[in-house]
């Protein structure tokens, strides 16, 4: 019984002792030019999709307007093109620079606009850490973020005068 008990301190404690070696001596990749660790991706997305839960089926208060898709557009420009891009844009060094690489929201089948738009919402309102992906909470309004979040979910579909808006090259 007492080799158990070893055996089972020694097993739980051995990971934690090469992780913190491992850690300690420079082997985990902490510049965006490194690769991503295993695993990394797969438990970043079970951590996602857990956190967005149930709201990922809210649905916006909005009817979505040519008015408010050239909002969003504007919205959009000003806030998260020098990341994701606009129509007929090249990445931004910001956006070649991050890791994970931010994905160009208006090139064919980077976009969102299969998600959900609670989904959408709630990543643009709270952010995703350790992406570079901030949280516009505290620097947009409601309106400003669900405006946001349909023009990104109706991306492909925009009307002309909305896809005027987002040519501007980003900086």
């Amino acid at each position: 019984m007492k080799n158990l008990i070893i055996g089972i301190i020694v097993g739980l404690c051995l990971p934690v002792i090469a992780g913190y070696i491992f850690i300690r001596s420079g082997g985990m990749p902490v510049a965006t030019k490194g690769p991503p660790l295993p695993l990394e991706q797969t438990i970043v997305k079970m951590a996602l999709r857990a956190a967005i839960g149930t709201e990922k089926d809210r649905s916006s208060p909005l009817q979505a307007t040519e008015q408010d898709f050239i909002s969003g557009a504007k919205l959009y420009v000003t806030n998260c093109a020098a990341c994701h891009g606009t129509l007929k844009s090249t990445p931004t060094a910001i956006a070649k620079g991050l890791f994970p690489k931010p994905p160009q929201l208006f090139e064919p089948d980077n976009g969102v606009t299969d998600d959900p738009i609670g989904k959408i919402y709630w990543k643009v309102k709270n952010g995703i850490r350790l992406t570079g992906m901030p949280g516009f909470v505290d620097q947009l309004t409601d309106t400003e973020l669900w405006v946001v979040s349909e023009l990104l979910q109706k991306a492909d579909k925009l009307p002309v005068s909305v896809q005027k808006e987002l040519t501007i090259q980003p900086r």
